[in-house]
């Protein structure tokens, strides 16, 4: 039996390796990006090049959209040439950006208008976890979708579980994101004691790993800031943006998330530095390095 054709729109940090793997697992990918490179990258092992959000859905059986906000998956899915637009009748469209849920129900719910089903599939796990097909993978929406999907979710990753209805998947990611914000800011603030100590973190680290502190932020992110290497594994302003998302929706439902907050401000503090692209776990420069200077 041959594998559905898949669309996937978006080749950033997460979104290339992620195509590569459909790719490689034999699937026939049309890929496109806003810049060429990555398509170009791709196209050399053998995936097809798109034209606009609409051309690769009309190529395809399955669209995969992995973006940066709301605002661009509601441009590539529901604007002017969108996937919306083009996908083919019974097609599945997969998101698997990380968004605000009610902008995930909304293009779900014009999908469903238009005879296609919808489900929101954020991810965690970072570039490695991309690179490694090692995800974790959220799912919102029907049922059927999910077991359709199911195939396509364990070629790109290893924890996958269907949260819910449409949205859901992204208040999973929401949730996510929460605690890996807040558990970088207890790394990095730990960093921060131990150095104001004058003891070697390295070994503070090595301690916690073999008790209730080991986390695998404080094992990769707390390596990375022992090595001050940020290169970007997944963007401050990403973590910042889906900091915004989580503090966001618990407004509308009347809670507070103190912490969550507090976090959103350090992020803040390190994009108004010039830092946004760095990855996640430069919010220990914060305790460490003068801001930036132009």
């Amino acid at each position: 039996m041959s594998k559905p054709a898949i669309g996937f729109i978006g080749l950033g940090i997460m979104g290339k390796p992620m195509a590569r793997n459909l790719l490689r697992a034999g699937y026939p990918v049309t890929v496109l990006n806003r810049s060429r490179g990555p398509v170009d990258e791709l196209v050399a092992e053998g995936a097809a090049a798109g034209v606009v959000p609409k051309d690769v859905a009309a190529r395809s059986d399955i669209v995969i959209t992995m973006l940066p906000d709301s605002p661009d998956v509601e441009s590539v899915v529901a604007g002017l040439d969108g996937v919306l637009s083009g996908l083919r009748p019974g097609a599945l469209w997969i998101d698997m950006s990380t968004i605000a849920p009610a902008t995930a129900r909304s293009l779900a719910q014009r999908a469903r208008a238009q005879g296609f089903e919808a489900l929101d599939a954020p991810v965690s796990g970072g570039e490695k976890g991309a690179i490694d097909g090692t995800l974790s993978i959220m799912v919102g929406g029907p049922e059927a979708a999910f077991e359709r999907a199911k195939p396509i979710f364990e070629t790109l990753g290893k924890n996958i579980v269907r949260i819910g209805e449409s949205g859901a998947g992204q208040v999973c990611k929401a949730c996510n994101q929460v605690v890996v914000g807040v558990t970088i800011e207890a790394v990095a603030e730990a960093f921060a004691l131990a150095n104001a100590e004058g003891v070697d973190f390295a070994a503070v680290r090595t301690a916690l790993l073999g008790g209730f502190a080991q986390s695998k932020i404080l094992d990769m992110h707390g390596q990375r800031m022992l090595d001050g290497n940020f290169k970007p594994g997944f963007k401050a302003i990403l973590h910042r943006k889906d900091m915004t998302i989580a503090t966001s929706e618990a407004k509308e439902h009347g809670i507070e998330l103190p912490a969550a907050e507090l976090v959103r401000e350090r992020f803040d503090e390190l994009v108004q530095r010039g830092e946004g692209d760095r990855d996640h776990s430069a919010l220990a420069t914060l305790y460490q390095e003068p801001a930036a200077t132009s």
